[in-house]
């Protein structure tokens, strides 16, 4: 490839954003659900410790872009998507000038970890995982799956060492059935837009499958977070139509609309989605800062 920085297609800020992609970010708002639910909100050290750690996990994502956008470009070239969404895949930015910027990601997670050891280390945990799962994990049907999951579950604990709290079993658990619901219909959506001739590990799988995975995922999801919140938190019951109205949104844009296959861009993408989440968000904060103070 040629080892200029960008191709007319795109400006080199323009692929340079494409390539951090900050839209992917919106997944790391699980990092302030230890903050939420802790009632801690109104605390501004725990603010600022959650919020670095938010910033943290948006440059962990960033960096673990680049390295599988830079593992996967001959592969991304033969998608029908991101051989043009892609910067590297596209031919706008070259191997070379992303590896300058992983350098310079790295550089700032150094920092972070220096400023918050305890969730620094979790990041760094995080991007190591990413990496096993570019190289190696992302081949293997069901853990490649399971290996997503746990990313989310990383940033729930992240965020909950930023602000020194523990973390409930109930929110492990509900946080990584509905990490598995989004990677198992990420995977589907995968598999029907490029067949096998896609990722290596969608020949191991079938659409009906991954709506099995999905299903199950779902379910597990909105039992646990109901048992969570009659058990725990008994003043955040309304929030469980939220819950349940956000499921079925998404699975509805995924049958109907076709999407999915970003959970980001399925988010952003769709207002009613969109107002579903922040009604959640503060109806829980409001629920859970009334009975603190």
């Amino acid at each position: 490839m040629n080892d200029s920085l960008a191709t007319p297609g795109r400006s080199t800020m323009g692929a340079i954003f494409a390539l951090l992609r900050p839209r992917e970010w919106t997944k790391n708002i699980f990092v302030l659900a230890p903050l939420v639910f802790a009632g801690a909100f109104s605390h501004d050290t725990a603010l600022y410790h959650a919020g670095l750690a938010f910033l943290l996990f948006c440059v962990a994502a960033s960096a673990v872009y680049i390295v599988n956008d830079i593992h996967d470009i001959d592969e991304d070239r033969a998608h029908p998507l991101k051989r043009r969404k892609r910067p590297l895949a596209a031919g706008e930015l070259s191997p070379r000038a992303a590896l300058v910027l992983l350098v310079g990601l790295y550089g700032l997670l150094a920092v972070g970890y220096w400023l918050m050891p305890r969730a620094g280390m979790i990041v760094i945990g995080y991007v190591l995982l990413n990496i096993a799962h570019t190289y190696l994990l992302k081949l293997q049907p069901v853990i490649d799956i399971f290996s997503i999951a746990i990313g989310f579950m990383l940033r729930v604990y992240a965020g909950a060492e930023a602000i020194a709290v523990p973390v409930s079993s109930w929110m492990f658990v509900t946080t990584l059935c509905l990490a598995l619901y989004l990677a198992s219909i990420k995977r589907r959506q995968e598999l029907n837009w490029a067949g096998g001739t896609g990722r290596a590990v969608l020949q191991h799988y079938t659409a009906p499958l991954l709506d099995r995975f999905a299903q199950t995922a779902a379910t597990g999801a909105l039992i646990f977070y109901s048992l969570f919140v009659m058990s725990t938190r008994p003043e955040l019951v309304a929030s469980i139509p939220f819950v349940l109205f956000g499921l079925f949104r998404y699975q509805w844009l995924v049958e109907v609309r076709e999407l999915g296959e970003s959970p980001a861009d399925t988010l952003l993408g769709d207002w009613q989605l969109m107002l579903t989440v922040l009604f959640w968000l503060g109806m829980c904060a409001y629920a859970v800062g009334h009975r603190v103070s």
